[in-house]
């Protein structure tokens, strides 16, 4: 596959037209310490955002309101917008790119609707977010791994949709061993003033290798992902080579330097070693962390040059805005200051034109996702479902293992007794008594998982649980435990599995490794045997190696390609009734020494 249109090709060579005019928030005194030498300064400024995930309106779609969250963050491409035409008129006939890190169409039911219902493949419409962003006139997007979710044809067309390069230069075509997608742009730019020079620009982009895992049914056996720092490495001097002066990389993957999956594919997460081991890149744009790093300066250890690197958190909270001041030096270009600001989009209005541009397609989201598939005995909330088990929890759990059995009967495991996992997605979903919504689901089951099931051993089950629950602090008996702290903050939620199908304790008091004390055959006090054989219900993410849980990567016994979120909306609509009655079976309780602890 590849995104080389006609188009694509003329973006290479695309010069940007940039914009804007007051004095920058930063760098003066290297303005002026170049001025005073006599050497003229120009300056440039590059917007960056990341992680937009479907966000165009500041809408919650689950909620069916406004966005809003505990720290009144604001969401959505309509708000960048604003912030980035305040900078360009504020700039004037100075340059300003702008550029995207990465995981732009999946996140939101808006994004699902033309994704799903009526997929862009189908319907020939243009994605939501390609009008959004073609709207605010971004210079570049790079591939973020959500992108690959909803399959390459997909993919391939929103690229096509776009007025601007999408760039993922470790994606290589598996057939042709070349570039599937443009590995970078380079932007002639002029700058104002006087004798208004020209600066070129390279940008580079780098996606994530993760693809291969989260996304391996949609690109195994047609695309390879390689090291992101070997690939910087790579392309950065042939960007030189080509004529760019100054060169920005836009990456997704995070700075931390480690991977939420094993040593078998390249690191998840390798900015800060970019930035570090790979001469001659002035500035990192970063996403996928869905952390707020305003400023972050990284020496490289070849050439002692300090790398500028900034990451915008997520969904359109936050805008990176990168100021550069440049001067000409024996008829080169040198970056004489460089510094990094972030705004926060809650300080401003939506962008109307692109309100406009996606008005449709978001009141034809919101009419859909509206619509009552059910109604609720009583009130089932999420809010515990982390520390206690609940019946939305089970809800899920039962409809899996109820749709693997199902599928399973007649043949070979259908004897096997069937487990099914479940994270606490969300910690605000609420199945209200009486209309549940398809929101109402979506807001529970918020990830475009797919249903499959593996067989798995009685001891893969416990050595499974038993890295599940290291995402409990450890607390001693008597220790005051609240449940707002009760998690090790460096495992997020969704990466917390409960198992359906078995009835077993945690014991928080213990180390790491030693806290399934109870592990028994449902409703008895029959430990479950080491070799006894199950089949286990669980979502893509998880079984391609999402999350690094043992014994689960593995050939499937199930898998027709069916999103967890519809079965959850089908088997309510088919019921038309959700009542925990059917559904909810306690089976595992959290415990120091045998006590429960709630």
């Amino acid at each position: 596959m590849t995104s080389s249109s006609g188009a694509s090709r003329r973006q290479v060579l695309a010069v940007a037209a940039a914009a804007a005019t007051a004095p920058l928030l930063a760098g003066a005194p290297a303005r002026a310490a170049a001025a005073a030498a006599g050497s003229k300064t120009w300056d440039l400024t590059i917007l960056g955002t990341s992680d937009t995930h479907g966000n165009v309106y500041n809408w919650d779609y689950y909620k069916d309101a406004e966005y809003d969250d505990s720290k009144h963050n604001d969401v959505g491409v309509a708000k960048l917008a604003t912030l980035v035409n305040q900078i360009r008129a504020e700039r004037g006939s100075k340059p300003t790119l702008v550029l995207d890190a990465g995981d732009t169409i999946q996140g939101t039911p808006l994004a699902t609707y033309y994704a799903k219902q009526e997929p862009i493949t189908v319907t020939g419409e243009t994605h939501p977010m390609a009008n959004a962003m073609n709207v605010l006139k971004y210079d570049a997007v790079t591939l973020g791994n959500h992108e690959f979710n909803y399959g390459l044809p997909l993919l391939a067309q929103w690229i096509g949709q776009l007025g601007f390069p999408a760039l993922a230069a470790n994606a290589i075509n598996e057939a042709t061993g070349k570039p599937a997608f443009l590995p970078y742009v380079i932007k002639e730019v002029p700058l104002a003033g006087g004798d208004s020079p020209t600066i070129k620009v390279g940008i580079l982009g780098l996606t994530n290798p993760g693809v291969a895992i989260w996304d391996k049914a949609n690109v195994e056996g047609k695309l390879i992902f390689a090291d992101m720092i070997a690939t910087a490495a790579k392309w950065v001097p042939i960007m030189r080579q080509r004529g760019a002066d100054l060169i920005v990389i836009s990456a997704h993957g995070g700075d931390s330097g480690t991977s939420s999956y094993g040593p078998e594919l390249p690191n998840e997460n390798p900015v800060a070693l970019i930035a570090q081991q790979v001469p001659g890149i002035d500035a990192i744009l970063f996403g996928h962390a869905h952390n707020e790093v305003v400023q972050k300066f990284v020496t490289n250890t070849a050439t002692g040059e300090a790398v500028l690197t900034s990451e915008p958190s997520k969904w359109g909270q936050r805008l990176t805005r990168m100021d550069f001041t440049v001067t000409r030096e024996n008829g080169r270009w040198k970056v004489v200051s460089k510094s990094a600001t972030m705004l926060n989009t809650n300080t401003v209005v939506e962008d109307s034109a692109v309100l406009a541009a996606v008005r449709g397609q978001h009141s034809k989201t919101v009419d859909y996702v509206n619509t009552v598939v059910a109604q609720s005995s009583e009130e089932l909330s999420a809010a515990e479902s982390r520390y206690k088990d609940t019946p939305i929890l089970d809800f899920i759990n039962h409809v899996q293992t109820e749709v693997v059995t199902t599928a399973l009967a007649g043949t070979a495991y259908a004897g096997l007794p069937v487990l099914s996992i479940a994270a606490p997605f969300s910690r605000t979903a609420i199945f209200p008594q009486g209309d549940v919504r398809i929101r109402d689901v979506a807001g529970l089951y918020v990830y475009d998982n797919t249903l499959e099931a593996v067989v798995i051993s009685g001891a893969e089950v416990k050595a499974y649980l038993e890295y599940s629950a290291k995402y409990f602090k450890t607390f001693a008996v008597g220790d005051t435990i609240d449940p707002a702290t009760i998690s090790d903050p460096l495992v997020p939620d969704y990466n917390y599995d409960v198992i359906s199908g078995v009835d077993y304790d945690i014991d928080i008091s213990k180390p790491v490794g030693q806290r399934i004390t109870r592990l028994v055959m449902p409703g008895t006090d029959n430990p479950v045997a080491a070799d006894a054989q199950f089949v286990i219900a669980v979502n893509n993410y998880r079984r391609s190696g999402g999350g690094n849980f043992p014994g689960i990567v593995k050939t499937q016994v199930y898998n027709q390609q069916q999103e967890i979120r519809q079965l959850l909306i089908d088997w309510a609509q088919a019921k038309g009734v959700i009542n925990p009655v059917d559904f909810y079976v306690p089976n595992w309780k959290l415990v120091r020494e045998g006590v429960p602890v709630f």
